[in-house]
């Protein structure tokens, strides 16, 4: 009644409600309770966070950002309540497919890993994959490396091929960055990571490579997890008009986003930079 006061009597809405108007009107002049002012305010904060998320964080992600951020302690329902009543809601996965070719006849790296994607400290595992990316233009391919401990993305590249090269670039960008003096490279079978020449640089860089069992998405599980947060957070969201403006939206994401700000659920809430200079102190 109170929303719809400017377009119909109040009168009229009393009698199809049985409600009393002087019920309405004493309700209407009753001040707010402690409770629903805290809660306007709440919302404001929880609000503020899902914009500068661009819409990507659901409760569990705004409710450890609530806590870390602005030190205001609740539960978690009643964030999710608060954002129902706001309208607001986190990015959604859609049906993910990636498809890798094989080339039969090259020589594969041994399974390291058997699916423990686990590692107790940074550059010690990586994992490995390549994604497509649709642009007006024509289709975009992305590399990356994954750091297994703090999941951050520690190389990546991008062109519009799907060459040995592409995956060269990323690795390059990783050993670079990261100086590794002992790191498992895991990836799945595609041709591109069997290659000669993907083979010779992880020698040169005393990279160990490590490789899956052909169509298992469980061998790569945690790559084709990124791809998916991808998916949901930047690919289902926009289109692109021409791969410069794929590239910069993808780089964004990437170095401006998930590695320095988007919180895990994996690794207690914290952003893969976060979750680094954290173990850097401890180790301190």
């Amino acid at each position: 009644m109170k929303a719809n006061q400017a377009t119909h009597p109040v009168g009229v809405m009393c009698r199809l409600l049985r409600v009393s108007r002087s019920g309405f009107y004493a309700w209407d002049e009753r001040p707010r309770s402690a409770r629903a002012l805290q809660d306007i305010a709440l919302t404001a904060r929880i609000e503020a966070i899902h914009r500068r998320s661009k819409g990507v964080y659901g409760s569990p992600m705004i409710h450890a950002e609530l806590a870390d951020d602005y030190g205001i302690r609740m539960g978690r329902k009643r964030v999710a309540r608060l954002m129902r009543a706001a309208g607001l809601r986190g990015a959604t996965l859609r049906r993910y497919v990636v498809t890798t070719l094989v080339n039969p006849g090259s020589e594969r790296a041994v399974d390291l890993v058997d699916r423990k994607f686990y590692s107790d400290g940074p550059d010690r595992l990586w994992v490995a994959d390549i994604t497509y990316i649709p642009t007006w233009a024509g289709f975009l391919y992305l590399a990356t490396v994954l750091d297994v401990y703090s999941r951050r993305i520690v190389g990546w590249a991008m062109e519009t091929h799907l060459r040995t090269e592409l995956i060269v670039a990323a690795l390059n960008m990783a050993i670079t960055q990261r100086r590794p003096s002992a790191v498992i490279h895991h990836s799945d079978r595609g041709c591109q990571y069997t290659s000669y020449a993907f083979g010779k640089r992880c020698q040169e860089a005393g990279v160990m490579p490590s490789m899956g069992s052909v169509g298992d998405a469980y061998d790569n599980a945690m790559a084709e997890s990124l791809f998916a947060t991808l998916e949901r957070e930047l690919l289902n969201r926009r289109t692109f008009k021409s791969h410069a403006e794929a590239k910069m939206a993808v780089f964004e994401w990437i170095e401006g986003w998930y590695n320095p700000h988007r919180r895990h659920s994996s690794i207690g809430y914290r952003s893969p930079v976060n979750y680094e200079r954290a173990h850097q102190r401890s180790a301190a």
